[in-house]
């Protein structure tokens, strides 16, 4: 069938995006699910840094890629072999697929899925060998753009920048029909790491003050995961004032910029690093209290370094944790948190700071190349 995508022709296209256009919204050619696959009708798409990083050539990919990994939406038709799922179910896509069979599926989320991320590296969809459902149509006329019939990788196993999606079944969890799909999208990545980096991987104790530095959707999900759960007073740290006076907004008791933050020696028992920035993990363990926890859940350039002192590691019996994907099992934890926003204990729609077409996806890039964005959310027809 022909769906509409955006299709990453470049990396590292100079900026503005909205000008150099490295996304190219078109139609391209997607096959019928396979037996452990369903179609997906996407309802909503929210861009994350993982898609910039990409865009920008610090996560390199396979190209041409249909990018986006953070969507929700409506199944409309299921494979030979699915029973998990029907026709008209709601799902949320999950970009890191568990097989739950390797040694890493059984840490209980601290460690990715093994077959699983090879296959998001190469390109294709998870467990079924080298496949991939997307191809050229033809139709459009970038000058980077291949033959009609030639692949298109997915990105993540999902690609959910497009109107139409075929992913495995391990790659979406059901979600109820309540869920409004911009509330939806953000429960499969920014909810999921943000607010498993506070649960999972940080585990405050009751009385424990929790920090969070780094205010973009990831970010802005842990805050508002630490203030459902109040264990103690919750502190924002940011650069983009606006960003500081949001989280304010929402219930942070103090918020500061990285330089307040370090004059005024605010140190926090939990401490969780969501920018993806070598400054920002240096910010967040240098306001680790003694005995706490620093946890960083952001994604710097690979080749990104930080300097702290090692002294403290062991004169103050710190500790120090990486979660990837907040330590997340998606099928038990995403049912959570939409019960949580359920509840009016985690306003997921605070995340939503602007809504975009997908004809304005480049524009989008540089408004969250610019920080200026905690959650741009894709809104499909």
């Amino acid at each position: 069938m022909k769906i509409t995508g955006a299709v990453l022709r470049e990396m590292r296209a100079q900026r503005p995006y909205a000008q150099s256009r490295p996304l190219d919204v078109t139609t391209v050619e997607l096959d019928e699910p396979g037996p452990h696959e369903v179609l997906i009708r996407m309802t909503a798409a929210g861009l994350c840094h993982s898609d910039l990083s990409v865009v920008d050539g610090n996560r390199p990919r396979p190209l041409p890629m249909l990018l986006g990994h953070e969507g929700a939406g409506v199944v409309e038709q299921v494979g030979a072999d699915v029973t998990e799922f029907t026709p008209g179910d709601h799902v949320v896509t999950v970009f890191l697929p568990r097989c739950g069979q390797c040694a890493n599926c059984a840490t209980d989320g601290k460690l990715p899925c093994t077959p699983g991320t090879a296959s998001n590296n190469a390109g294709v969809l998870p467990f079924d060998g080298d496949v991939r459902r997307l191809s050229e149509s033809g139709e459009t006329t970038h000058p980077r753009a291949g033959q009609p019939g030639e692949a298109i990788n997915h990105h993540l196993g999902v690609s959910v920048f497009a109107t139409h999606a075929v992913v495995n079944v391990a790659s979406i969890v059901k979600v109820g029909s309540d869920v409004p799909a911009q509330i939806a999208a953000p429960l499969g990545c920014a909810v999921l790491t943000g607010g498993g980096a506070v649960l999972n991987a940080g585990k405050p104790s009751p009385g424990d003050d929790i920090m969070v530095v780094g205010l973009g959707g990831v970010g802005m999900a842990a805050l508002l995961t630490a203030l459902s759960v109040g264990t103690g007073e919750v502190i924002g740290v940011d650069a983009n004032p606006e960003k500081l006076e949001r989280a304010r907004k929402l219930g942070a008791s103090q918020v500061y910029t990285p330089a307040e933050v370090a004059e005024a020696g605010v140190k926090a028992p939990v401490v969780i690093e969501a920018a993806g920035h070598p400054k920002a993990f240096e910010t967040a363990y240098s306001a680790t209290a003694v005995g706490g926890t620093t946890v960083t859940v952001g994604l710097p350039a690979p080749d990104a370094l930080s300097q702290i002192h090692p002294l403290t590691l062991t004169a103050e019996a710190r500790t120090v944790v990486g979660s990837y994907l907040g330590s997340a099992v998606p099928s038990r934890d995403i049912p959570k948190y939409e019960q949580m926003w359920r509840d009016g204990k985690l306003p997921v729609e605070e995340l939503v700071s602007g809504i975009v077409r997908l004809d304005d996806i480049n524009a989008a890039m540089d408004t969250l190349a610019d920080g200026q964005a905690v959650r741009q959310v894709i809104l499909f027809d």
